[in-house]
């Protein structure tokens, strides 16, 4: 009976392993630590690092200064402990987001907190991907050819959509290793030109820094709106766990030494996109900067097509790595909850649906970045600001009013605070827009 019970156990662990051993996340655990650098630079410098003038402007120099900086720190901090949380446990890898919730707030809970938001952000971004390659293309073609017929948006989509049917079938993050590599050159890039072009240009006598709306209640609610987009730019921590899963790892060479060393890569990187894009575009075009900086620019043709042809490239491969965490959440759930078979036959199915979906919605929804920034406030700010906090505390339990007892409260409170101001603004913001908003324009 017990040598039964023994032989049952041990398949069951072959299975799960091999199991293990098919899925994209743990599939492939031999990444290096730049690794983690560029699939993190992918991941979290999207085209929104081009917004960020718009976000200042609607801020000012203070609060958009102030709002920048504190989102850099505590987003460092927040991805800083979930790379501590990965190996917690002696023995024990926590490989998926969703898989630290559950240690953190139970089995049942722990799903039920992280899986919606998770999902929310990776599969609202790949939409919003999807627009911004399609808007892209349309800008090169629109620049490129002026006097050509006209296309919409909704053909560029489909062309920049198509490239994903074969990509996506790339079996796990080191396998899209270059293709991530390129997007982090290209958002250095398309970064560099966004703030070096507008130092070429230089600042006008006339430029103005006052407030964009003419009402107190306008500018309050613009600052909202704000919040959202400068939230929507940090939000990578959404597959750190996935990417740092990909690291191998030993009780004397833990991974969250080379995933910490590639994390700091990355936000050097970050900030070196982020913060002169920022001032230096706010400080050229001031209050009437346009919500993307390469708008406001306008010419030389060769340098807008240049810089739209770097986002394309970028967001190709930003739409992989957030991709690749629902690839392995749906797949996961084929296999080990309805008994599937790992098959490339599965896994095509799953992920040709998976990109024909994004594709559609897209197409249908050309305006979904004034959808998302309301939707998405409700869960970019957990995932990134405070939800790593709360786990922390609910797993390390620190002592009562220690510096890390404070340090998190005051994130949690940072966070619940985006959480709740964002949508507001993007509300009215959708409210006022939404007039001009087409299906498949």
């Amino acid at each position: 009976m017990r040598s039964s019970r023994r032989r049952g156990s041990e398949s069951n662990n072959n299975n799960t392993k091999n199991v293990d051993d098919w899925l994209p996340i743990t599939s492939n655990r031999t990444a290096k630590w730049y690794y983690s650098t560029f699939h993190n630079v992918t991941a979290m410098v999207g085209a929104g690092v081009l917004s960020l003038p718009y976000a200042m402007s609607q801020m000012g120099w203070y609060w958009g200064g102030v709002v920048l900086l504190t989102s850099w720190v505590v987003t460092l901090y927040t991805l800083w402990q979930m790379v501590e949380m990965h190996e917690m446990v002696p023995g024990k890898r926590f490989d998926r987001y969703h898989e630290l919730g559950q240690e953190a707030f139970g089995e049942k809970l722990g799903l039920w907190i992280v899986v919606p938001q998770q999902l929310t952000v990776e599969i609202g971004v790949n939409i919003l991907f999807m627009v911004t390659g399609g808007k892209s293309l349309k800008k090169i073609y629109d620049t490129a050819c002026p006097t050509c017929r006209p296309l919409r948006t909704t053909y560029f989509i489909m062309m920049f959509g198509s490239v994903h049917f074969f990509l996506s079938h790339c079996p796990n993050f080191n396998s899209i290793s270059f293709v991530s590599f390129l997007a982090a050159v290209t958002s250095l890039s398309y970064s560099t030109i966004g703030w070096g072009a507008s130092v070429h240009k230089g600042i006008s006598p006339d430029t103005e820094y006052g407030p964009r709306a003419s009402t107190q209640i306008g500018r309050m609610f613009n600052g909202f709106q704000a919040l959202g987009e400068v939230s929507f730019a940090y939000a990578g921590h959404n597959v750190v766990l996935e990417i740092q899963a990909t690291m191998p790892s030993t009780p004397e060479k833990p991974c969250k030494k080379p995933m910490w060393k590639g994390v700091i890569g990355a936000y050097i990187i970050v900030a070196i996109c982020y913060f002169p894009v920022a001032f230096i575009g706010y400080a050229t075009f001031g209050n009437t900067v346009e919500d993307n900086i390469l708008i406001s620019l306008e010419k030389p043709a060769w340098l807008i097509i240049m810089a739209n042809a770097f986002v394309v490239i970028h967001v190709i491969g930003s739409y992989q790595i957030f991709a690749m965490g629902v690839f392995d959440m749906v797949e996961s759930y084929f296999v080990k909850e309805l008994k599937f078979a790992p098959s490339t036959m599965l896994r095509a199915t799953v992920r040709t649906v998976y990109v024909a979906l994004t594709l559609f919605l897209g197409m249908t929804f050309p305006f979904f970045g004034g959808l998302l920034s309301f939707f998405g406030g409700f869960a970019f700010a957990p995932t990134t600001y405070f939800l790593p906090c709360i786990m922390w505390l609910a797993i390390y339990k620190p002592r009562r009013f220690s510096l890390s007892w404070w340090t998190n409260w005051i994130c949690i409170f940072i966070g619940v605070l985006l959480m709740v101001l964002a949508p507001i603004g993007a509300l009215r913001h959708l409210i006022l827009q939404g007039k001009d908003y087409k299906f498949y324009s």
